[in-house]
């Protein structure tokens, strides 16, 4: 959900990091740090030997000491702790926020329970997605979402435009962007119990999805059971301020045992989580049906359409769309973003958008669009890398069985 290629990145970064040549690196990848915006996090991750590199127009930490590989299995193992700054908070208010919101997304948020959220999409007016967002109902005049660092601009943009259009209509909806607070995500087994011993609210009555406003240590933050890494978790939405401060105290209640982790291993863990990357996985050609998103449009919303695109996006529900986004195991080097699919008499069905070694598994893992029908687990195909094919096979995600925290 949240560029791509990271852990490819990461990799390529490590690997240089040990050579010689390590003017010829710093140029490549940090040339442009000057104009890069950093989270208030930025000296802290230095400090902790965070190998920073530009993302989406900011400078974030791909990794720390540990390589990606150990930083993925110690989030499965223990935790991690992400800065994830750079992605957009925002708040929408006013009696009419949802049917506003509804107009651009296929969730039922009307359908939504004070305090909870969905994944959603926002589409344009041929069904393809303009981003991936979480959003939350808080009330039932106040939404609050959090889109994507590098569709930021576009969201933005798309989202006045509408509300421009919505308010000379007599319709009553403002917003705010959060840009005075910053964004943590803490994933892993020992992600609640870490964060417990910050909190008087007892999170093991917040279950996946749902959200709180509350003080962590001693600050009022926002609380969302959600992450992208297929472990039980969540996103802190706190006061920049007080980042730091919050960040020390995760790691200390720890006892070590949650790491600072970067960008390369988030990508490998959401991979494995078969959760889709905006930019490789979704595009603006992309329908949420095609994604294999079907099951966060609410029920309401096929049968009332109402948001953009939704009459193309009603049709391919009725009639099944051309492609479908399929995971994959294969044999030799790691898929890579746009390595070609085919099938075993060698004809083109499609084309990979992210891939790697799994750390978890210790396989290659992939995801991609193939032509329905050939979407099916157990469908021999052929993934060809520097003109080589090699052996693959679809198979059901996630690629490595999610954690979320749910009742019982």
């Amino acid at each position: 959900m949240r560029g791509g290629g990271l852990w490819q990145l990461g990799q390529s970064i490590t690997r240089r990091l040990v050579q010689a040549d390590k003017k010829a690196v710093a140029r490549r990848y940090f040339a442009s740090e000057a104009e890069l915006k950093k989270t208030v996090l930025y000296d802290f991750h230095v400090a902790n030997g965070g190998k920073m590199v530009p993302f989406a127009g900011w400078s974030m930490p791909i990794q720390y000491k540990d390589s990606i590989m150990d930083s993925t299995l110690n989030c499965r193992e223990n935790g991690s702790l992400f800065d994830v700054s750079h992605m957009c908070g925002l708040s929408l208010k006013g009696k009419d926020c949802i049917p506003f919101l509804e107009k651009l997304v296929i969730a039922d948020v009307a359908g939504l329970a004070p305090g909870t959220g969905s994944l959603t999409v926002f589409t344009n007016e041929k069904g393809g997605a303009i981003d991936d967002s979480v959003i939350t109902k808080v009330k039932d005049d106040h939404i609050y979402l959090v889109v994507n660092a590098g569709c930021r601009d576009k969201d933005l943009a798309h989202i006045e435009e509408h509300m421009k259009a919505f308010k000379s209509k007599g319709g009553d909806v403002s917003w705010h962007i959060h840009d005075e607070r910053s964004l943590l995500a803490l994933q892993g087994p020992l992600a609640a119990p870490a964060l417990q011993h910050l909190t008087k609210e007892d999170l093991s009555k917040t279950y996946f999805g749902e959200f709180l406003m509350l003080d962590i240590n001693g600050v009022h933050c926002y609380l969302t059971r959600t992450g992208y890494t297929g472990e039980d978790g969540f996103e802190i939405s706190v006061p920049s301020e007080h980042a730091v401060d919050l960040t020390k105290a995760i790691l200390e209640k720890s006892e070590g045992k949650i790491k600072l982790t970067g960008l390369g291993a988030r990508d490998s863990l959401r991979l494995e989580a078969g959760l889709c990357l905006y930019g490789n996985d979704m595009e603006q050609h992309t329908t949420p049906v095609e994604a294999g998103l079907t099951w966060a449009i609410g029920k309401r919303r096929r049968a009332e359409g109402g948001f953009l695109g939704a009459e193309v996006i009603l049709k391919q529900l009725e009639e099944g769309p051309k492609i479908r986004r399929a995971g994959f195991f294969s044999t030799g080097p790691p898929p890579r973003s746009h390595s070609e699919i085919q099938d075993e008499t060698g004809k083109n069905i499609g084309e990979v958008t992210s891939g790697g070694f799994s750390p978890c598994l210790k396989k290659n893992i992939a995801m991609g669009y193939v032509k329905s029908g050939l979407h099916k687990a157990g469908t021999k195909v052929k993934i060809v890398i520097r003109g080589k094919a090699n052996d693959g096979v679809v198979t059901k995600m996630p690629f490595v069985p999610t954690k979320y925290y749910k009742p019982t």
